[in-house]
């Protein structure tokens, strides 16, 4: 066991994990935050996305232990204020881009980061920016119709 220090969704933590153990394993088996899926296992299909200094990357592939204290994760447990979902959020659930849901936390993930960037994308910034999350459903109009929205919605 290996002891790591890093901030989940705000939260300092300080753990002891198994040196095999992946981020994702981590956060749905050790802290219970089950909004980050478990899809393929091997970074094809996004459905682990989460936020690591502002970035999106698929927690399958990192291990907890290669992390560190000044390390910031945000899962989507972490993107909205208590009640008050984030634009985002309110944007995919208006628009019906939601349907299985399955995708759709790394989906707002890979979003919030591209938004963060870059506030006004266009339509193939915005496809650019969810490239690495599979839908399996083929919602991807409809992602991206939510996408713009909320760019929309976060700059007026």
């Amino acid at each position: 066991m290996q002891k790591i220090e890093l901030s989940i969704n705000g939260v300092r933590y300080s753990l002891k994990v198994e040196p095999w153990k992946t981020l994702l394993d981590l956060l749905r088996g050790d802290l219970g935050l089950l909004g980050t899926k478990k899809g393929c296992n091997v970074g094809d299909c996004g459905a682990c996305t989460v936020l690591l200094n502002g970035r999106p990357v698929n927690s399958c592939l990192l291990l907890a232990v290669d992390l560190g204290k000044n390390d910031r994760i945000l899962t989507i447990e972490g993107v909205s204020k208590g009640e008050d979902l984030h634009p985002l959020q309110e944007a995919f659930v208006e628009i019906g881009a939601t349907q299985c849901g399955y995708c759709t936390p790394g989906m707002i993930l890979s979003a919030k980061a591209l938004l963060e960037r870059n506030p006004t994308p266009t339509e193939e910034e915005i496809l650019e920016g969810i490239s690495g999350n599979l839908c399996r459903c083929v919602s991807y109009v409809r992602i991206a119709r939510a996408i713009r929205n909320a760019a929309r919605r976060m700059e007026g």
